[in-house]
């Protein structure tokens, strides 16, 4: 199955199609977003550190964590998945050890970046990035450690808020010849920006962080623009976290939850098939 989902995935992010990857930080949330008709999902690194550890996306989140999480969405999603593999957890070396791990459990895409470690998230103030030599020395080391050559290599930027918009694009152009497949400039601040992003000769991710620096552009603006994919890193933890605190605001006023379930409160039987309790019941009833 991975093959195949590392060579659809390479066929939807084609420049043009913009295809929308839905940011998963769990495997309730990769259900969700399959049962909504996502073919394709994001595995977020922020969503991570704010649901699995309850802190901002600092670089903590460690290697193994995070590929329990990918083993784990990936048990429940059947499409392609792309991972947000932070700087690769240190050097050249762990970069190599970063992509025979995700890869083993189950990514079809890697997405690194060139932020000193640790990291922190792309709309945060006070990045830094390493040297171009650095990261175009950890591109080609993830490119020689991939077992399948159809593992999909996505190389971000964050040069733009620390050397300007200028010196971001040459990173890219430069991280391509290292062997990326993807590139990925994070944080445009303009219209304009994205635009020009949007017109490199090689697949670009656009990254819509509702509420971060870059403002939201249409699917429809973005295919014109010539984007291969859209992330939507926190659309789906955002909704859940609004959701989340009108619900415990209610029955902490309340005392009860009474009659607002059904405005607040997904039913319990939907809950169950979301999960789906209908395939265990019926394995136990198989085995016994």
């Amino acid at each position: 199955m991975t093959s195949a989902t590392k060579r659809a995935l390479r066929a939807a992010l084609t420049p043009g199609s913009a295809t929308i990857l839905p940011g998963v930080a769990n495997a309730l949330a990769a259900r969700v977003a399959a049962d909504c008709g996502f073919a394709v999902a994001y595995v977020t690194g922020a969503g991570i550190a704010n649901s699995h550890l309850g802190i901002p996306d600092n670089g903590l989140v460690t290697l193994s964590e995070l590929a329990g999480h990918v083993a784990a969405i990936r048990d429940v999603f059947e499409g392609p998945l792309m991972v947000d593999a932070d700087t690769g957890f240190g050097n050249e070396l762990n970069m190599r050890r970063t992509v025979r791990v995700l890869e083993r459990a189950g990514a079809d895409a890697l997405q690194i970046e060139d932020q000193v470690f640790p990291k922190r998230c792309g709309h945060f103030e006070g990045k830094e990035v390493v040297p171009a030599a650095d990261m175009i020395a950890k591109i080609k080391a993830a490119v020689d450690a991939r077992t399948d050559a159809d593992l999909t290599i996505v190389a971000r930027t964050d040069a733009i808020a620390v050397e300007g918009f200028d010196a971001a694009i040459d990173r890219i152009h430069a991280y391509r010849e290292a062997g990326a497949d993807v590139g990925f400039v994070e944080a445009p601040t303009t219209p304009e920006q994205i635009a020009s992003i949007g017109r490199l000769p090689f697949p670009q991710l656009a990254n819509m962080v509702i509420g971060g620096k870059t403002p939201e552009l249409s699917n429809s603006e973005l295919k014109r623009l010539g984007f291969a994919g859209v992330i939507y890193a926190n659309t789906a933890l955002q909704g859940a976290v609004l959701g989340m605190q009108r619900a415990l605001s209610h029955l902490k006023r309340e005392g009860h939850i009474g009659n607002a379930a059904g405005d607040l409160l997904t039913p319990f039987a939907e809950r169950q098939r979301l999960v789906g309790f209908d395939e265990f019941l019926a394995l136990e009833r198989k085995y016994r």
